[in-house]
């Protein structure tokens, strides 16, 4: 079966046999992975057209920080720190930019400024106007579980059954933005993993990627650097690059469609080698 298209504000993006890469970029001074390294306009901008050379399909950018515990950043500074990234990518990029938001007014000025997609942690809940400017934009929208917030989302975590549980959730996240005019075409799915989860939660959910695509959107999956990696190996963020291939060729290998990742040319060229051999 083939994959499934996802329409992006003149975009048009279906994975391949890889899936298509999204390229992290924070404008933040406090991101858990690389916090600081390019919180500067010029530095971001270099940093995204560095992604988009060594193979990203997808550059997303943020400017708040979503780690457990993050403080929150207010509407002016996280328009300060990524309006001007976008404005000077979208004369530089042919691949699309998504921002990383969950405030109306950053995605609404993202969109306006270039953007084509919105990726929402909040699944389009924490900002009542969000679904709005996401129908009107045109945007491709990216809905994202997550259980509480940035700061509460890691306090003792519990599911019923995590995999039912976030799918189910997902496809409610959907179902609401059809019926506010959002063409489904227009949706990914994102499970969130150490968002509101355990290291076994995340598991649970990495393996079950055909349960996810029940709902017949693109599954983009966000694992690069994350903390369940040290759970499973003992690692520390920046000894985590090993750990993110793995997962990365095991989604592969689950018809992943959409793999959010730092370090682009180093899965790149690991996809490439496992589906040479496979």
């Amino acid at each position: 079966m083939p994959a499934p298209v996802w329409h992006c504000a003149g975009h048009t993006l279906q994975a391949g046999p890889l899936p298509l890469l999204m390229g992290i970029v924070n404008v933040t001074p406090d991101s858990f992975s690389d916090g600081g390294a390019h919180n500067t306009v010029d530095a971001a901008v270099q940093h995204a057209l560095e992604l988009a050379e060594d193979g990203a399909d997808i550059i997303d950018i943020g400017g708040e920080s979503t780690r457990p515990g993050a403080d929150p950043v207010d509407v002016d500074e996280e328009l300060r720190r990524t309006i001007p990234v976008i404005k000077a990518l979208s004369t530089q990029l042919k691949v699309p930019i998504s921002i990383d938001t969950t405030k109306a007014v950053v995605a609404e000025q993202a969109m306006q400024s270039g953007a084509a997609i919105i990726n929402d942690i909040s699944g389009m809940t924490f900002d009542q106007q969000m679904p709005n400017v996401c129908r009107d934009t045109g945007a491709g929208v990216c809905v994202m579980h997550i259980q509480g917030t940035p700061q509460t989302m890691q306090a003792e975590p519990k599911y019923r059954n995590v995999v039912e549980d976030v799918t189910e959730h997902l496809e409610r996240c959907i179902e609401a933005g059809v019926e506010l005019g959002i063409p489904a075409e227009r949706f990914c799915i994102d499970p969130g993993i150490g968002f509101g989860k355990t290291a076994q939660h995340n598991l649970d959910l990495l393996q079950s990627v055909s349960a996810l695509r029940r709902s017949g959107r693109p599954v983009l999956i966000g694992h690069s650097r994350k903390r369940f990696l040290s759970h499973l190996l003992g690692r520390q963020v920046e000894e985590r690059l090993a750990g993110t291939i793995g997962v990365s060729v095991a989604l592969a290998e689950q018809q992943t469609d959409i793999l959010r990742v730092h370090d682009v040319a180093a899965v790149r060229d690991a996809l490439t080698a496992w589906t040479a051999l496979r």
